[in-house]
Formats: C-alpha cells, structure tokens, sequence
C-alpha cells in the first residue's frame, strides 16, 4: 500500500474495483483520529465513493457515532487482528 494525494491531504492507501474506489487512512494509538476523519472527508470531496478509518476496536468505540454514515465507516481491529465494523 502507498500513500495517495487526495486534494489538500494524503491518504495511507485504496481499495480499486471496476468502477469503484475506496479511501482508506488508518490510525494507530498515537495518531489523531480527528484528522483521519479530516483525510477521509477530503477523499470523499474529491472523488472516492466511500472512505474507512481503521483504528483499534477499543480507541473506535470512545469516538461519537455522528462522524460517521453509510460512504465513512469507521473499521476496528481487535486483540485477534480481526476487522469489525464499528460505526455506522
């Protein structure tokens, strides 16, 4: 995965189908989730039918539920390393 240029900021990478493309920007413990919201917001303006912050369950479910809809999800990884959908 690469980064992407995405308008005024810099997404960690995208998923590309036929047709389709999906922003994502993952943040770790010490990253600020705010501005990953910020990031996928300005992927979202400029084109991407959808965009995924990625972050720890536990951090995911301390954020508000209101950031998030059906083109931003919010995705958590557990102890186990799997995904799960947090919000919406």
């Amino acid at each position: 995965m690469r980064p992407v240029k995405v308008g005024n900021a810099t997404i960690d990478g995208e998923v590309v189908g036929q047709g389709w493309r999906i922003a994502l920007e993952i943040k770790g413990t010490k990253d600020d989730v705010i501005r990953g919201i910020g990031q996928c917001t300005e992927a979202l303006a400029d084109g991407y039918q959808s965009a995924a912050l990625v972050t720890s369950v536990q951090r995911g479910k301390r954020i508000k539920p209101e950031f998030f809809h059906e083109k931003l999800v919010l995705l958590g990884i557990d102890a186990k390393g799997e995904v799960h959908q947090v919000y919406p």
